[in-house]
């Protein structure tokens, strides 16, 4: 069995209901939820003018490989009622995987760790209520130093 790190974010409906029903959808596809970070309501990224986010970060335990595990965070965001929008942009569901063991991975559909989660704090702040002693199997710093060195 694997640990992955997954993060979670909306901004459009209900917020906090749309992320309790991915993890509950994700629960049903095999994958066992570990932890949960509480929600925080964040500034959107990229793009400013749009809602707020609710982001959140969970760990789970699979034995789906990663491409298999983001075909079914995939799946999950079409039945949130996820639709394409321009990148950045406001969004029902996002459903992303930040770490998966201590794998480094670089595929045209799939980067592990995800290639900017250490420059995001609506990523980090949730991920290291969890999992504060992880670390980053490229830049070498754990979840907390990370987020420290962004508050300095």
């Amino acid at each position: 069995m694997s640990i992955a790190y997954i993060g979670i974010g909306s901004n459009i409906g209900s917020r906090k209901e749309n992320c309790e029903k991915a993890i509950r959808l994700l629960g049903k596809s095999g994958v066992t939820i570990v932890k949960q970070s509480s929600m925080y309501e964040t500034e959107p990224w990229g793009v400013k003018d749009q809602p707020k986010f609710i982001n959140m970060a969970i760990e789970v335990e699979t034995d789906k490989e990663p491409k298999e595990l983001l075909n079914i965070l995939k799946k999950i965001e079409k039945e949130v009622g996820r639709t394409e929008t321009v990148k950045w942009g406001p969004r029902v569901i996002d459903l992303d995987i930040l770490l998966y063991d201590d794998l480094i991975l670089k595929t045209p559909e799939l980067e592990i760790p995800h290639p900017l989660m250490h420059e995001r704090d609506f990523v980090l702040k949730p991920l290291s209520e969890i999992a504060p002693d992880k670390r980053h199997p490229v830049i070498g710093k754990t979840v907390k130093e990370m987020l420290n060195l962004r508050q300095t």
